[in-house]
């Protein structure tokens, strides 16, 4: 359809234009029948015209080929034209002069239009140019020529892509798709300054997160806004497109090792189960769910307080291609009748206990809520697990539980004492893990500095030398299941966080991968909040554990309390107040330790 409007629309500038140089003929020449010449040169240029395919063509981008092609239609139909005036009038009353001015001025006016079209659009897309975002793209492979490819093809798109960047010598000072290879990364600084240029993409899908690291890091020294494309996985199942570049999240820039999990024992430990999971619709809760599908268990029950998380991932698995049964269950802990009645009508063979009050300084002002979630919340899902016979209970802890100061991390510590007390009397395996802060989780900072930085206003943070450990949310998730099919029971498995980071350099990177300053993007001190810790420990010095029982995960044992104090304090921490609740749990929850020299092998 768009090819016929196309012709229709040349066929009469063309003839409009063979029409007026007639007339421009006859009255540069003086002499001549216009009329005539007009119509037969208007049959004869269109018969050419058709056999070129010259009005089908895109005149956006006219090339001398074009033009050449133009010349030859114009040529062949007057050279046909002067025939057929001949025949009818004789040679002796051919106007010479005439033709001659008809010929110039119909090649002038028809190539003419062509070039106004180009022109027109050159000084369009220049004008756009002038506005894109200059970009350089580092990767000249096939990532980079596809993402190139549909960036110039969008005509939405306001990037500029002004030159690749590859370390690969023989790519070195070559072109593609018309774009400058101009050198390595080590240069990335004065192609910078050459290009001029805003914005780097990394075309490099596949790229491993120490490279991606180095190559950001020198990217933000430019003040450069970088961005990568998607993963591949999401380019191949038609999830995201070449050119829907993202920003690097700082997820990307911690420089890990991806986790290699045993997947046949993880396998053994879940495919064909019915597998609960506690806080299902948060953020690490929501996770293991993810995960957790592609070993094929049974039944999933999703389970968890607030209804519009657990609608949300229930919504999201059930839109995979899988048998496995997922059952969305609006569930608190704290009401040990409605956990244990779904507990024992569905009866999980293994439960991920995700669920959980985290936030430091509102548990430190609601030190009573934290214990009825935290602890009591845990004592019910175990005491239920126990119950029913369930095969094993993974609680997902927190670092905070060491030496813990505030009143979350004291709860932490406490359910995991909860556990082992459990695991003394129970043919169920009740482990726990233990690690640090979790990117992009409930809680986490990273949220909150990019909205401040989204709307301009300063970056807060309490200490400029606080440190935390931290991890993605996947990596989290991984190593949970992996250290639940690793349980013998009474367990805690510990983590590693790699090195701790300094939040101050957290917001720093944030800053300069949006492409601002610290000018403009101040960080500010406020001071540090109630309950908070400078530095963040996963095992105090006479807890460290010398060997790991699989790579990434440390596992030590918890010293039992006496049960007669751990009874002691659930019996009375209701009665107390708030103030009275946060000193006993605090105090109990420093009583006791993980050892290493009683490891668990």
């Amino acid at each position: 359809m768009e090819i016929l409007r196309r012709v229709g629309l040349w066929s009469i500038v063309d003839t409009g234009m063979i029409w007026l140089a007639a007339a421009l003929a006859f009255y540069g020449a003086a002499n001549g029948n216009p009329v005539v010449a007009a119509i037969v040169l208007t049959v004869a240029y269109h018969v050419f015209a058709v056999g070129f395919q010259l009005q089908g063509r895109t005149w956006t981008h006219t090339s001398v080929k074009d033009l050449v092609a133009i010349a030859k239609v114009v040529s062949l139909a007057f050279a046909v034209s002067m025939s057929v005036v001949v025949a009818m009038t004789g040679f002796v009353h051919l106007e010479i002069r005439f033709f001659l001015f008809l010929f110039i001025a119909q090649l002038l006016l028809i190539g003419g239009t062509r070039l106004m079209v180009r022109l027109r659009r050159d000084r369009s897309q220049h004008k756009a140019q002038s506005q894109s975002v200059r970009t350089l793209i580092i990767g000249a492979g096939e990532a980079g020529t596809q993402l190139v490819q549909q960036l110039q093809k969008d005509r939405k798109s306001d990037v500029l892509p002004v030159g690749f960047i590859d370390d690969d010598r023989k790519k070195q000072r070559t072109r593609l798709l018309d774009v400058p290879v101009l050198g390595g990364i080590g240069n990335l600084e004065a192609l910078v300054a050459k290009t001029q240029a805003e914005q780097l993409i990394i075309a490099m899908p596949s790229m491993p997160s120490v490279t991606l690291q180095a190559i950001t890091k020198q990217a933000v020294a430019t003040q450069l806004v970088v961005k990568t494309m998607p993963k591949m996985a999401d380019i191949l199942s038609g999830k995201l497109s070449v050119s829907q570049v993202q920003e690097v999240d700082v997820e990307d820039l911690l420089g890990r090792e991806t986790v290699q999990l045993d997947l046949a024992k993880i396998a053994d430990n879940l495919t064909g189960k019915t597998v609960l999971v506690t806080g299902a619709g948060g953020s690490i809760g929501s996770e293991i769910c993810r995960q957790i599908m592609d070993f094929e268990p049974e039944k999933i029950l999703l389970l968890g307080h607030g209804e519009h998380s657990i609608y949300q991932i229930h919504r999201e698995l059930e839109q995979l291609e899988s048998s496995v049964e997922l059952l969305p269950l609006i569930v608190d802990i704290q009401d040990i009748k409605r956990l244990r009645d779904v507990m024992q009508t569905y009866e999980p063979d293994v439960i991920y206990h995700a669920a959980a009050h985290k936030h430091v300084p509102l548990m430190e002002a609601n030190p009573l809520e934290a214990v009825k979630n935290n602890v009591y919340g845990t004592r019910n899902v175990a005491q239920v697990a126990h119950e029913i016979g369930a095969e094993s209970m993974v609680m997902v802890s927190s670092d905070k539980a060491v030496n813990p100061p505030n009143v979350m991390g004291s709860t932490k510590r406490i359910a995991e004492m909860i556990i082992q007390s459990f695991h003394e009397k129970s043919n169920t395996k009740f482990v726990a893990v233990r690690f640090g802060n979790v990117l992009g989780s409930s809680g986490s900072v990273v949220p909150l500095f990019k909205e401040q930085i989204k709307k301009g206003q300063p970056i807060t943070i309490t200490d400029k030398r606080m440190t935390r450990y931290f991890m993605t949310i996947p990596e989290a998730a991984k190593l949970v299941l992996q250290a639940g099919s690793l349980a013998r029971g009474g367990e805690i498995f510990v983590l590693d966080m790699g090195e701790p980071v300094k939040i101050v350099d957290l917001a720093k990177n944030l800053i300069r991968l949006s492409g601002l300053t610290e000018k403009e993007i101040p960080i500010i001190e406020t001071g540090i909040r109630p309950g908070e810790k400078l530095y963040e420990e996963l095992l105090t010095t006479d807890e460290l554990v010398a060997e790991q029982i699989f790579p990434k995960i440390f596992v030590g044992k918890v010293t039992p309390v006496e049960e007669t104090t751990l009874l002691d304090y659930l019996q009375t921490i209701l009665q107390l107040n708030d103030r009275e609740a946060a000193e006993k749990t605090i105090r109990l929850a420093n009583a006791s330790h993980i050892r290493g020299d009683e490891q668990i092998v």
